[in-house]
Order: C-alpha cells, then structure tokens, then sequence
C-alpha cells in the first residue's frame, strides 16, 4: 500500500482545490493512503479531514520574540537571524509531523505549492509528480522564481491538464516534454449528479426578481483581473444594447464568486455608470453554483488566462454552450468549432456577436451544449483517469 504526501496551497473552493478534493476520494478508494499538507485552510477543509489527516503550515507570528525585542533586535542587526530560527523551528515540527522518511511519493497539486515544498527536506530518492494547474499569470503572482524552480527540478513527472499547460513549461521553463502527462481529472458522475439536483431545486433567480423569461447569459470564478470580471461588464453592456434590436427576451448577465471587497465595488460603478444594475448581476462565492448555472443559457468564459477550467465542465454537462478567448489557456481545446464558439483574444466585438447569435437561436445553444456535454464525457471517464494515475505511482515506486 503506498503512502503519498500532497501538497496544496488551501483549501479554498476553487478550481484546483477541487480538483484535489475529487482525487483523494478517489485514492482513498483505491487504498491508498495520504497525509495532505496546507499552506492554509478554507471552506474544504473539513471534507479534506474527511479523507486524511491534514497538516496546515504553521501561520507567521506577529513578533518573533515580542513588540519591543523585536525593535531591539531590529536595532542590533539580529532581527533575520532569529526570524530565521523561528522559520527553521516551523519546518523541523511540520517535517516531524509529516513523518517524511515514509512517504513513497509527493504529489504537489499546484506550483504555488512550491513555497511550502522548498521548505521540506524530502529525501533526493523520493519520486515527485507535479500537477500544474497555472499559466504565465498565475506563476508570476503565486510562486517565487527560486522556488518554483526548485520544485521543477525535483519534480520527476508533471502532470499538465491541457496542451496549452504542457507547452507553457515545456517553452518557458525548459522541461524535459518527455517527462510531461496530459491529465485532467473530472469526477464527472458527481457533476452530473450534482447538475442534475440543482434542476431540481427552486430558481434561485426569483430571489434576484429575474423575469421568467430572461435569457441569462453566466460567468462563474474568482473575482480577479486574470478573470476578466472586468470584461464580463464590457460585454454586458455590448450585448444588451445590440439585443434589444432582435430580441424580446431580456438579457441578464450573472457572475457567481464576487465577494465584497474592492474589486466589487470598481464593476458595480462601471454597473452603475453604465446603467445596468438591473440588468448585471454578481453572485458572492456560494457552492450553489450549479442552482446559478442550471438557469443560464450561454456560458462566457471571459479569462484572460485559465489552463483549463473547472467551470467549463460544470456549463458542458449543464448542457450550456460556452464562448471563449483563443489563447487564453486549454478551453479551446474541448470547446472546439462544436461545444461553443472560441474567438480572438480580447476580441469582445466578435463575442458578443456570438453570444448574440447563440441567445437568437435556442436550436443552435442546445445542439452546441449538448455535443460539448458528450465530449467531456467522452473524453474525461473518471475512472479511466484515476487507474492511470494509479499506474503511474507504481511505476514511480517500483523497487
């Protein structure tokens, strides 16, 4: 029975996070067992603890000693030293936690992992699979050139959930092609499931005083310029000014995962200035996502960058239609001529046309929701995807 350590950043609800969730459920049942380390909690941790003993980096202290020996040492040049000691001290009791000399793999689900895992002396012969979930954009925010480095060469197979992932290190970071996996891991039968509860609920939409009859047109994900909430608005302003020519139906734009904070506040003065308040809608983060999806009508995925999105399986399997950016990360990839419609980069003339055309033709955002639907269930078994990471552990660990 193999002993795995993940890696992980948080345990916030999003995509990656997710993603990790659904495959601890999946190892656990196929016996594996797991240790997973944090470098912080979130709204999963409990359905993480659910699974395996979780261990969370220990938060930094306000002082290293206290407020005023702080300002001595500060004073005397000794600050760092004993800064470092309190780093050192951290490291020692998470590695002791962690038991490191019995891991027979390290799995790091993310590179903004790779802060935590530089800190840990894992042994030279233990394997190390990277799952990269991030671009350009993200690297830049998220990881420290030293440490992502690091990790990359420690890592003995990466794991690269589109094309798009696998070029981006293969170009930017010089690693070996050979040693790169394309794998994604979609718990489809869960999403489907879960799809199909939420149609069942209530419309949410009433609480929001949304007419029967409005034409929804969703974005869904953190509230972050790498998102194009931004752009979501432009859109919404581009789209319902044009429709009110062609069609009856009033046009509404939600976005579900916008919690108060600044960014907030600058898209609702554009709302405001624009006079869409109400017409554009932003949902805070709730795990009633798929209530808000059930309802839409055409996806938009408006990201800058998104290697290749959780949400865009969630809009398929809902039998949405999704339009997206080419170049922006792997959804064109699944999106295809078929599922959706993939348009120049930042090019929001030639998306709202498509939107426009996919909210005028019911016919046509059926046909495209419904084959994106098959693809992914084609292409992304969940089972299929769990037994090849399996195989992959065993040849890692093989004696």
């Amino acid at each position: 029975m193999k002993n795995i350590l993940l890696i992980g950043h948080d345990a916030n609800r999003a995509g990656a996070q997710l993603v990790l969730l659904n495959l601890m459920r999946l190892l656990k049942a196929e016996g594996i067992q797991m240790r997973l380390l944090l470098g912080d909690g979130g709204p999963l941790l409990s359905e993480y603890q659910a699974i395996c003993p979780v261990t969370i980096w220990p938060a930094p202290a306000r002082y290293v000693v206290g407020a005023m020996s702080d300002k001595v040492l500060w004073k005397l040049g000794l600050w760092n030293t004993f800064q470092a000691r309190q780093l050192k001290a951290h490291q020692r009791a998470v590695q002791s936690q962690l038991n490191l000399e019995s891991v027979d793999l390290v799995l790091v689900n993310t590179v903004t992992s790779s802060h935590w895992f530089s800190q840990l002396n894992i042994p030279e012969k233990t394997p190390v699979v990277t799952f990269v979930h991030e671009l350009a954009m993200s690297v830049r925010l998220y990881t420290q050139p030293d440490e992502l480095a690091y990790l990359l060469r420690r890592t003995t197979r990466m794991l690269a959930v589109s094309k798009a992932t696998a070029c981006y290190y293969e170009q930017q970071h010089g690693f070996d092609p050979a040693r790169i996996t394309l794998y994604t891991l979609i718990d489809t039968p869960s999403l489907e499931r879960n799809v199909q509860q939420a149609r069942q609920q209530p419309n949410i939409y009433e609480s929001l005083g949304l007419p029967g009859n409005a034409l929804i047109v969703g974005g869904c994900g953190n509230a972050e310029w790498r998102k194009g909430n931004d752009l979501f608005v432009t859109l919404a302003r581009q789209v319902i000014g044009r429709a009110s020519d062609t069609i009856t139906e009033p046009v509404h734009f939600v976005w579900v995962g916008v919690p108060t904070g600044t960014l907030r506040d600058d898209l609702l003065l554009d709302i405001n200035k624009a006079g869409l308040a109400d017409r554009v809608h932003l949902i805070p983060p709730t795990p009633d996502v798929l209530r808000y999806m059930s309802h839409f009508d055409v996806f938009v995925l408006c990201s800058r960058e998104d290697p290749y999105p959780l949400v865009v399986f969630e809009a398929g399997l809902s039998n949405l239609p999704v339009v997206c950016f080419e170049g922006a990360g792997g959804a064109p990839e699944l999106i295809e001529t078929d599922g959706g419609y993939v348009v120049p980069y930042l090019d929001l003339d030639t998306m709202s046309s498509r939107i426009l055309e996919l909210l005028r033709r019911p016919d046509l955002r059926s046909t495209m929701g419904k084959r994106l639907a098959q693809k992914i269930l084609e292409r992304h078994p969940a089972q299929q995807s769990v037994q090849t990471l399996v195989t992959l552990f065993n040849q890692l660990t093989r004696p």
